[in-house]
């Protein structure tokens, strides 16, 4: 480990698995954390939206203070708010002191945005979309086991032991950095206004709206599924905390092994016909368990099995559609991070919230699966406009 050299991918992996943690880690503690505070469920659910949204607002504004002040400052700065926003959660003598806790806890995203920064720092094109889905793979075995042990802490510790987990990993993580992060950014902007004015130079492209649309989409159908599953396990399948945990592995491997077929094959096929490709997976996932719940309403493993390809679909989509985002306008990659990033939490976020808004866990997952279609068609929407424009290039270069 050298802090002036390039980081290594699992270093980049432990940063960006760090918001992930933070997630879906405290999940099935949902119920504990309303009965510990005396609130109820919705309420104690709006630690997941605001996270979210403040996830998108973080993710706006360190992509371009990164771009200004190098990667590595600002990734250690806002990681280091992240540990003591995580000990007011673990410590808050109110539900509003704890969803404050969380607002602060998003600062995580840095590790998101800046992984993907460093990534176009160091490598271009189809490459990115490749090393991209790498990390996103090495990142996604904190998520992965992140429910199950969750739960099991959660019987055993109460619902602090979550965060006391994420203390830990995010101290662990910063510790790697701190000799591991040496600084890639060579091209460092101007002022922090200066980096906002070059927007107009990424809202004007129609490539990083398609990309950035897909992504956000992909997201929306996730997070709706992270929002919503929780209450759907315990309320209507009647599972305890650790069950819900353990089947989350199935979305949690899935989306592990979309991340290899996209750090294996995007290269090779191209990042654009990955991302429908992962759509499309996805798609089909979400119509197979829409029929095997008709079949077997009350089997949980109608719903969670098929929830199998929905993870790898977005495995698939997610690093190719990232990996787009930030070759848009290379000299501007972190704030065309930051801002791709901040539309795909915020998709994210508005679907979870619709679906919080609809969702009666007594009636099972139907609403939960119809949300996550409208979100899957638009994401494929945005693919095939961002194919559309691929194609129309190739034609006027040929003309050329």
């Amino acid at each position: 480990m050298r802090e002036r050299t390039p980081p290594h991918i699992v270093t980049l992996a432990l940063a960006a698995a760090i918001a992930p943690l933070a997630m879906n880690v405290y999940l099935p503690s949902l119920a504990a954390i309303a009965e510990h505070f005396n609130t109820t469920a919705p309420t104690a659910q709006l630690s997941v939206s605001l996270f979210l949204a403040a996830t998108a607002v973080m993710q706006i504004v360190c992509g371009p203070l990164s771009d200004q002040h190098g990667r590595r400052p600002v990734m250690l700065f806002l990681l280091t708010t992240m540990l003591g926003a995580t000990l007011v959660c673990i410590y808050a003598p109110t539900i509003e002191i704890f969803l404050a806790g969380r607002i602060l806890q998003a600062s995580a995203a840095v590790g998101i945005v800046l992984s993907r920064a460093i990534v176009r720092d160091m490598v271009a094109g189809d490459g990115a979309a490749s090393m991209i889905g790498y990390v996103t793979m090495g990142m996604t075995l904190a998520p992965m086991i992140g429910p199950a042990l969750g739960g099991l802490l959660a019987v055993n510790f109460g619902w602090q032991a979550s965060f006391w987990l994420i203390f830990g990993f995010t101290a662990f993580a910063m510790v790697v950095m701190w000799f591991d992060l040496g600084e890639t950014n060579q091209t460092r902007g101007g002022s922090f206004e200066e980096t906002f004015r070059s927007w107009p130079e990424l809202i004007a492209s129609h490539r990083f709206w398609g990309y950035a649309l897909c992504c956000a989409f992909a997201s929306g159908a996730f997070f709706a599924f992270l929002g919503a599953a929780p209450l759907i396990s315990i309320q209507y399948y009647e599972m305890t905390p650790t069950d819900f945990g353990l089947y989350f592995f199935f979305i949690a491997v899935g989306y592990m092994g979309g991340n290899f077929l996209a750090g294996r094959y995007s290269t090779k096929i191209g990042m654009n016909t990955m991302m429908m490709i992962g759509n499309l997976v996805v798609l089909s996932g979400l119509l197979i368990a829409i029929a095997l719940i008709l079949i077997l309403p009350q089997n949980p493993l109608a719903f969670f099995a098929p929830i199998f390809l929905m993870g790898a679909g977005n495995g698939i989509t997610l690093p190719n559609a990232n990996a787009g985002i930030v070759n848009v306008r290379p000299k501007i990659a972190g704030a065309a991070s930051g801002l791709g990033g901040a539309l795909q939490i915020g998709g994210g976020a508005l679907f979870a919230a619709l679906t919080g808004y609809g969702l009666s866990p007594q009636d099972g997952p139907f609403f939960l699966l119809i949300v996550m279609l409208v979100s899957i068609a638009l994401s494929i929407g945005a693919a095939i406009y961002v194919l559309y424009i691929a194609k129309q290039r190739a034609k006027e270069a040929k003309a050329f």
